[in-house]
Formats: C-alpha cells, sequence, structure tokens
C-alpha cells in the first residue's frame, strides 16, 4: 500500500490518495479543494482511480469532488447522516468567504461495519459522529484515514452547527481501543499513532472534553 497526500485549500486539509500497488488501483479521500492538483497527483500515480471516499461533508473536504469527476467519473461514497450538511456546502462557503464547486451529492452509502475494498487492501468503516453527524473514519491494512475525528496533540471542532460534543467523546473512546500502533491520517495537520494520541493528547485521554478546538 502506499499514501500520498496533498495539503490543499485555504483551510490547509489534507487529501489522501490510497494505492494499492498490487494491482494500481486508486481511491481518493477527502479531495478537499485544488482539483488541478490532485489530478495531477493521480496522473503522476500512474494508478487507476476507481472511487471517491469522504469521512464527512465540510467544504474543505469535498470542494476538489467535481473538478476531480470532471477528469474522472467514479462514484462517491459518503455517510447519509451527512447529507444536509453537504447540500447547504455552497451556502457555508459563501458565509467563510472562500470559492467553491458544488459537487452533486454522493450516489454510494457508507455504513458502520462496511467494508471497503481496494484491490488487495480491506478497510472497516467506522461511524464516528461529533464533528458531524455521518463522519466516518477508514481503518485498515494499520492506518486510520481519520478526517476530522482526531488530530495530533487534539480533536476536530464540536462548536459549529450539526456537530455533538457529547457523540464526539463516544466516537473517541471507541477508537481509543483500537491498537496503538495505527498510524492516523488526519485532515489536518501531520499524522500521528493511535498509542501516542492516547498517551499525549488530553482529549484522547479522558484529561479534556471534546468542546471546542
Amino acid at each position: 500500500m502506499r499514501i500520498e497526500s496533498r495539503n490543499v485549500g485555504p483551510f490547509l486539509e489534507n487529501s489522501y490518495l490510497v494505492i494499492d500497488d498490487s494491482t494500481m488501483r486508486a481511491v481518493m479521500v477527502d479531495p478537499g479543494a485544488e482539483p488541478s492538483v490532485l489530478i495531477s497527483l493521480v496522473e503522476k500515480s500512474a494508478a487507476t482511480l476507481e472511487a471517491i471516499w469522504l469521512t464527512h461533508g465540510h467544504i474543505d473536504h469535498i470542494g476538489g469532488i467535481r473538478g476531480l469527476r470532471g477528469r474522472w467519473p467514479v462514484p462517491v461514497f459518503m455517510h447519509p447522516l451527512d447529507r444536509a450538511l453537504f447540500e447547504r456546502a455552497s451556502e457555508i462557503a459563501t458565509m467563510f468567504g472562500v470559492p467553491f464547486d458544488q459537487p452533486e451529492y454522493p450516489e454510494k452509502e457508507l455504513d458502520d461495519g462496511q467494508e471497503m475494498t481496494l484491490g488487495a487492501l480491506r478497510f472497516e468503516v467506522m461511524h464516528t459522529p461529533g464533528h458531524s453527524p455521518g463522519h466516518t473514519v477508514f481503518v485498515g491494512e494499520g492506518v486510520m484515514l481519520g478526517g476530522d475525528l482526531l488530530f495530533a496533540g487534539s480533536v476536530g471542532r464540536t462548536d459549529l452547527p450539526y456537530c455533538d460534543p457529547a457523540a464526539m467523546e463516544r466516537s473517541l473512546e471507541r477508537i481509543a481501543t483500537l491498537e496503538a500502533g495505527i498510524v492516523v491520517h488526519p485532515g489536518h495537520g501531520p499524522s500521528t499513532t493511535i498509542g501516542r494520541e492516547s498517551e499525549t493528547n488530553p482529549f484522547l485521554s479522558g484529561v479534556a472534553r471534546p468542546l471546542k478546538r
């Protein structure tokens, strides 16, 4: 497995290209902005893009979908509980004063416990609400593609519309049970591990409550 990333857009979001080297198939996780950059990433990888997986529907994680699908009309997967958030994306982008190209609503749904395959690779979908109602993470092959659930030293915000601090606490408690060596690739900031965050992150250890980032 190979994971390549680009930091895109005004919110400095991490978009990930996950590649199965044995089949040269790939998925893009959270194409947040700057589709030309992401298209170049795929082309340089020489892999075939087969899908887009979304951890959630915030504008900084979906802004590159339309441009990317203009090049490769691949299916998009998202948890249905983020529909209202996704469909308000243009309105929210206007509030923030950032350019945004509204994509079509994803045609494929994610569900807790679902297995996602990429060539020989396998990932489990975990529904981890809190930052958004339908927030999910993808866990497998020794990694967690974590969106805005857990960051190095912090967690996703819970003071925005559709957030739920109590749900965030339950989601953090759930991922804290994962193997310590799992590498977390978050939506913002550097990668980390479950073990490192369990030892040093006050939100994951339970010392602090995830009210605001």
